[in-house]
């Protein structure tokens, strides 16, 4: 039975708060979180997907509408056109797979191969707090069943933050992995210091080596690749990277010059569903990891989710979490229910057809903008 997409359509929704603890770290006066959902449709069935609020498509819905949602290789290049003219248009992506899914009757894990619907996950912190209080918070995620944390620098002189990741080793003992997110690989509009050098990267490795960290992620800039490949020869720890890199050339290029042990492209945000999976057959194969990054709602979180699920061999994924000022219902004020950790620090992916969830139109009306 063949299907043609008949139509495309983008939202954006605000939910009136700002997350307080984004104020850590951005200096601008915020007020609101917006999430974009592009909603495609074939006859009766719906696929939704979320992220970059899809800039400059307007004007090119033409060149989906009467196609096979099943043509994804196709889709993948048209998006990838459009993303070089204007941003990141992967969201459409992510709808068309969880309408395949929707049509097919199958759970995006296992449209994508997949065996198993539980995944391994992380909380990766978003605040920066005193060491006292991150140590606390560290416990209290500890407490509830999460394997691993991930910290986040960003202090002008990188002691405090290492006094940081000390106070929580300390706090947490040895049984629970620590990721420290350094920051460097790219700047937000405002920042405009310069990313690390060699010098200093190298410098904190062997600090951070020291306190058991379990990976250095983004501590060069992202297209410093000799510095990045050094690093990683020379240093004891796993080197991360690559969740935002907007070219899928970036990211073969650290493949080729060996600059990362884990790998962390975001399928909303970097590559794509379908590129996501490729490159993760490749990274794997290689002896990497592949780990991506799911900073976004719960649509994001739910893609990447999915994916991981399906073709990754890696210990766990990123759960974004920052209690009380980051929580699953602020974060996923778009689903009709939060995506929660079991207390053995997985979660479990529904069974449901495509990502697994029905959005509540009617409920979001209050939030459309």
């Amino acid at each position: 039975m063949s299907h043609t997409i008949t139509a495309i359509e983008i939202n954006h929704y605000r939910l009136p708060l700002d997350p307080p603890f984004l104020a850590s770290w951005d200096p601008r006066p915020r007020t609101s979180f917006t999430s974009t959902i592009v909603r495609v449709r074939v006859g009766d069935y719906e696929g939704v997907g979320s992220g970059d609020a899809m800039l400059g498509f307007a004007g090119h819905e033409t060149l989906f509408l009467g196609q096979d949602p099943f043509d994804i290789a196709r889709h993948v290049e048209v998006l990838d056109n459009l993303q070089f003219h204007y941003g990141r248009m992967w969201p459409l992506e992510i709808a068309l797979w969880d309408l395949m899914g929707k049509i097919e009757g199958l759970p995006l894990w296992k449209l994508l191969g997949g065996n198993s619907n539980k995944v391994r996950v992380y909380a990766s912190t978003g605040g920066r707090l005193p060491p006292g209080q991150r140590a606390e918070s560290a416990l209290e995620l500890q407490a509830l069943g999460f394997p691993a944390l991930k910290l986040r620098f960003h202090a002008q002189d990188p002691n405090d933050d290492l006094a940081v990741v000390r106070a929580v080793r300390e706090a947490v003992g040895p049984d629970m992995d620590i990721q420290v997110d350094a920051n460097q690989g790219w700047r937000m509009p405002w920042d405009i210091r310069p990313s690390w050098d060699l010098k200093t990267a190298l410098w904190l490795s062997d600090a951070l080596a020291e306190l058991d960290v379990y990976w250095l992620e983004e501590p060069l800039h992202r297209h410093d690749y000799r510095g990045l490949a050094e690093l990683r020869e020379r240093t004891r720890l796993r080197i991360a990277g690559g969740e935002g890199a907007r070219e899928f050339a970036e990211l073969k290029e650290y493949l080729r010059r060996g600059c990362l042990d884990v790998y962390q492209p975001d399928v909303a945000w970097s590559t794509g569903i379908l590129r996501g999976r490729q490159l993760a057959e490749e990274i794997q194969a290689g002896g990497a990891m592949y780990s991506p990054h799911t900073w976004g709602d719960g649509l994001v979180l739910l893609a990447n989710l999915h994916v991981f699920a399906a073709v990754s061999t890696a210990p766990f994924i990123e759960y974004p979490l920052d209690p009380p000022t980051w929580t699953p219902d602020l974060r996923d004020f778009i689903l009709p229910e939060p995506i929660r950790v079991d207390p053995d620090g997985t979660i479990t992916l529904p069974d449901k057809p495509g990502l697994g969830v029905n959005i509540d139109w009617q409920a979001l009306q209050t939030f459309r903008i």
